[in-house]
């Protein structure tokens, strides 16, 4: 099979794609036929070699990549054959756990099934029934809260927004440049503030001097910023990749570490049963073939692409 390989951290160069051995699954596991594989920021700390705790880099080479969606073509000892023909999505782990390649290996208690279209009707209409159309938030935001997203144009964006509106909350969408306001405006963004521009928190406070929310992807001297913003009982969710400690009153809650890691399946169930029934709808801006991971990188990196950024073997 064709698979993207690392054996050096560094910049985006150092993806190459190369011809390996198919994986071949081993007990308790399946191989997936990749259809997609999802690129995060993220990765590229990952491929960096800045994205792991110390003394826990991967072994080089490495094939990066942790989630990918496809059909399952064959199972390992102790797995049922009806997986095979399955389409499923999965998370494969930390690190460097193969998913940008053509087939991936995945633990069969990890996959979770993606419902026809029949299912995803009937899912749908009985959330509707039960909830009333299902409206649903991210968290603990509710009605009183106003919350601003970072990194407003890109794919968890897209679903941050549509889950602050559906929570009723009011959503400020933050992103660098024109157009990227006006796609954070299309995810749902009531208000939109350019952080490129000079004088950018003065403005997103005069817009919105009840800000109680932040949900931070960018980190560094915005998130900072943002924080010090909040007022005494203010949240920031993080999930920059920001370890620093914040000045100011606000809590500060990180999804990148054992807080997210002891409700990821939680989290996965309730998104793929938001996405089958209609609550949230994922946004895939930006696709790349599996041979250009390395600009995939670095269009994630600059800043260039909306939505979702996936390869495609």
């Amino acid at each position: 099979m064709h698979a993207i390989r690392q054996h050096e951290f560094g910049g985006p160069d150092v993806l190459r794609l190369e011809q390996v051995p198919d994986p071949v699954p081993a007990g308790g596991q399946v191989r997936i036929r990749v259809a997609a594989a999802g690129v995060h920021r993220l990765d590229g700390a990952l491929r960096a070699g800045t994205g792991f705790p110390p003394g826990h880099e991967p072994t080089l080479p490495m094939t990066p990549g942790r989630e990918v969606a496809g059909v399952v073509d064959t199972v390992g000892e102790g797995v049922d054959a009806a997986w095979i023909g399955v389409t499923v999505v999965t998370h494969l782990g930390p690190g460097g756990s193969g998913g940008y390649a053509e087939l991936a290996v995945a633990d069969v208690g990890r996959l979770y099934r993606l419902p026809t279209g029949r299912h995803a009707h009937r899912r749908r209409r009985d959330r509707h029934r039960a909830h009333g159309g299902g409206r649903a938030g991210p968290g603990d935001i509710g009605p009183d809260d106003v919350a601003a997203v970072t990194s407003a144009a890109g794919g968890m964006a897209a679903v941050l927004l549509q889950g602050v509106r559906g929570a009723g909350a009011r959503a400020v969408g933050l992103a660098g440049g024109a157009d990227r306001l006006e796609v954070a405006r299309g995810f749902g963004a009531q208000t939109v503030v350019d952080y490129r521009r000079n004088g950018w928190l003065d403005e997103l406070v005069a817009a919105e001097p009840r800000l109680t929310v932040v949900l931070d992807g960018v980190g560094g001297d915005i998130g900072r910023r943002l924080h010090a913003a909040l007022p005494a009982g203010g949240r920031m969710v993080r999930f920059s990749g920001d370890r620093d400690d914040y000045p100011g009153t606000a809590e500060v809650r990180d999804l990148l570490g054992p807080w997210m890691q002891e409700r990821l399946q939680t989290f996965e169930r309730d998104s793929l049963a938001a996405a089958a029934d209609g609550r949230r709808v994922p946004v895939v801006g930006s696709t790349f073939p599996l041979a250009r991971a390395a600009d995939a990188h670095r269009a994630l990196e600059n800043r260039t692409t909306t939505g979702k950024v996936v390869l495609v073997p």
